[in-house]
């Protein structure tokens, strides 16, 4: 018998040497691989951030500024967005959302299989990462932690980042990080800003066709923008339904209202905006309190005193009159940088509160963010001159009283030529009541009432009505030389209108966070700084300025007012400020550098027009009320011009105001 080994049974023992043999290299190869694997992981996963973050993680978020009637005035942000809870999200949005972007949200881990091997075919016959198909969680992961470049390197952080996302939070949270995350297009950053921004609405009153047109522009904001193409925004909403009503989220008669339903949009707004001065203002003073990064990223909402009403004619007032103002005065100015433009402001208050109603700081904001309303220092002119007479009213004198309208000379230290002010008409009227010399702004009476009554006491008086700036204690008080703000002023104004009662200027009422916790409420400062009997008669000469005066052109209102012009040297300031029982205003006109206006720009000819066609419109809903007489004042008739007692149908004959005891003939 052939003792040699079958053919089989040799194959066979080989067959098991090279198994043995196979099984190491093998093995070896696995663990080379889940090596190489585990190498790729640390290394990609080695600078990744804590998603821990996400615990205390607060997006961006736009500050809201409103005026009284609770409207929007303004928002500062550096990315535009209002953060939303969860409990507010419709369920037509997050199922829209879902439908468009993730549809298996609710199945997957951070990551869809299915979708990516897909995505990944298609790469491959691409030559490129040609296709998304990111889930949701990837999505928050990349906007929250990642750049969007696309490398193989960012994917696997993008997915492993996703796996611990979905391990720790719940699906409804991630959905909710997710919508308060991604633009919309237009400066909207989340649902809240978008909802806002294309409907001027709250996100819990979204309709189903509101939502699916949200969820569509999440692909790409500005190609399927309803501003800019509504066709394609219609378009896209539709493929969104669509995908609803493919994954029975809603019905086909739901579709059919939704895809028939206009866009509904509220209209893109311009650029420009109402009230820009007031809030540069505001801004100002939220970051004075709070700083640069709680203003722009931290979604205060501030409420303020501004009147929406009173602030457009406000802002027609100065853009209706100032061409015209320019047309009539022609005066050529010219700066290094060309013609220089001539510039207004104005200020409106509330008497009794201080609440600041609305503001203007020049002709045009997008040109000079420079506040004249609260900012610039100018001389007031002859708009100072009532704080003398109120001081001297306080001190004990009277309307009726007279002063001497004669040449006046001084010699002052330094000056080589005496002092010898005049008056503008270069007129002298001899014996002049208080009240005829207030009315007619006339200079000499001013200068002698301020030498009679005390230059320190007149100071104290101003100092009292909330004058704050620097003021010269010299006889040239009287004419107005000394600078002040427009806001000073008209808030010294606004204290007469109050019966004496002083109250500061302030614009924000009250400041929130994004919880609605209240972190401000304003208690303005205020003091009772003349006695109203003392507020009242000022008021009652103040109103001559209106009926006998310098400030007739009022008359036109056919109402009780009461105010005062004001022109400063060489015409470089021209003002108004007045007061009706309900607001005071202040207007200034003038040029930046100072320059004069020309020979005749009083306040009477540049600044009140203005000031009649701001109060026209901004007191056409009030009541023509006269100002209240407090019970220490009577009224009686004299001649404005002698202060005697008068007949009622003399020529010059006014109800004038008196303390009891005070008048003529008494």
């Amino acid at each position: 018998m052939n003792k040699r080994t079958s053919r089989p049974a040799v194959k066979a023992r080989k067959k098991r040497r090279g198994g043995v043999a196979v099984l190491p290299i093998l093995l070896i190869g696995i663990g080379l691989l889940v090596g190489a694997l585990l190498g790729v992981a640390l290394s990609v996963t080695r600078d990744l951030p804590q998603i821990q973050a996400l615990e205390t993680y607060a997006p961006s978020a736009a500050t809201r500024v409103y005026a009284a009637d609770g409207s929007l005035v303004t928002q500062f942000f550096i990315h535009r967005r209002f953060p939303v809870p969860s409990d507010s999200l419709p369920e037509d949005l997050k199922k829209a959302i879902i439908a468009i972007e993730d549809r298996r949200f609710y199945q997957h881990t951070g990551l869809d299989v299915i979708r990516n091997v897909g995505a990944l075919i298609n790469d491959i016959r691409a030559r490129r990462l040609a296709e998304g198909a990111s889930t949701i969680t990837q999505q928050l992961t990349r906007n929250l932690f990642l750049t969007p470049e696309k490398t193989i390197s960012r994917k696997l952080k993008e997915i492993f980042l996703s796996f611990q996302i979905e391990h720790r939070y719940t699906k409804d949270e991630i959905l909710a990080l997710y919508l308060n995350q991604i633009h919309f297009g237009h400066g909207a950053y989340g649902v809240g800003s978008a909802a806002e921004v294309y409907f001027g609405k709250k996100v819990y009153e979204l309709t189903l066709p509101e939502c699916a047109l949200l969820a569509g522009l999440v692909r790409a904001p500005a190609i399927y923008s309803p501003f800019n193409h509504p066709e394609r925004a219609q378009g896209r909403r539709t493929i969104v339904l669509r995908a609803m009503l493919r994954d029975g989220y809603i019905t086909q008669e739901r579709f059919d209202r939704a895809d028939k339903a206009p866009l509904g949009l509220i209209g893109k707004k311009k650029d420009r905006i109402l009230a820009s001065y007031f809030s540069e203002y505001v801004r100002r003073l939220l970051v004075s309190r709070f700083g640069q990064d709680m203003v722009y990223k931290g979604g205060l909402e501030v409420h303020t005193t501004l009147d929406p009403r009173m602030q457009r004619a406000a802002e027609k007032a100065l853009e209706n009159w100032l061409p015209q103002l320019a047309q009539r005065l022609r005066p050529g100015i010219k700066t290094p940088t060309g013609p220089e433009k001539i510039q207004a402001a104005l200020i409106a208050l509330e008497p009794g509160t201080g609440r600041i109603l609305a503001m203007v700081g020049g002709a045009d904001f997008s040109e000079s963010s420079y506040n004249r309303a609260v900012q610039a220092l100018r001389q007031p002119g002859s708009s100072f001159k009532p704080i003398i007479y109120a001081t001297a009213i306080e001190r004990g004198r009277t309307q009726a009283d007279l002063i001497l309208d004669a040449p006046l000379s001084f010699d002052l230290p330094g000056r080589d030529e005496p002092w010898q002010p005049q008056n503008y008409s270069l007129r002298f009227e001899g014996e002049v009541t208080l009240r005829h010399a207030l009315a007619d702004s006339i200079n000499i009476p001013a200068i002698k009432l301020l030498s009679q009554v005390g230059i320190d006491h007149v100071i104290n008086t101003a100092h009292r009505l909330g004058i704050t700036s620097t003021l010269n204690r010299n006889l040239s008080l009287a004419l107005g030389t000394s600078e002040v703000t427009l806001i000073e002023l008209a808030a010294a104004y606004n204290a007469l209108a109050g019966g004496g009662l002083w109250v500061e200027s302030w614009g924000i009422d009250e400041i929130k966070d994004q919880s609605g916790i209240v972190l401000f409420k304003e208690k303005p400062e205020r003091s009772a700084v003349l006695t109203p009997e003392t507020a009242y008669i000022l008021t009652d000469m103040l109103k001559g300025v209106i009926t006998d005066g310098t400030g007739r052109k009022a008359l036109v209102l056919n109402r009780p007012l009461a105010g005062k012009t004001g022109t400063t040297d060489d015409f470089r300031n021209a003002l108004f400020i007045g007061y009706s029982p309900q607001l005071t205003a202040g207007v200034w006109v003038g040029y930046d550098s100072n320059h004069t206006l020309g020979r005749g720009a009083t306040g009477a000819e540049v600044a009140l027009p203005a000031w009649i066609a701001f109060m026209e419109q901004a007191l056409k809903d009030k009541p023509a009320d006269d100002f209240q007489k407090p019970a220490g004042v009577v009224m009686a008739p004299m001649d404005r011009l002698n202060g005697q007692p008068a007949q009622a149908d003399s020529s010059n004959a006014v109800e004038a105001a008196f303390r009891i005891g005070d008048r003529p003939g008494d």
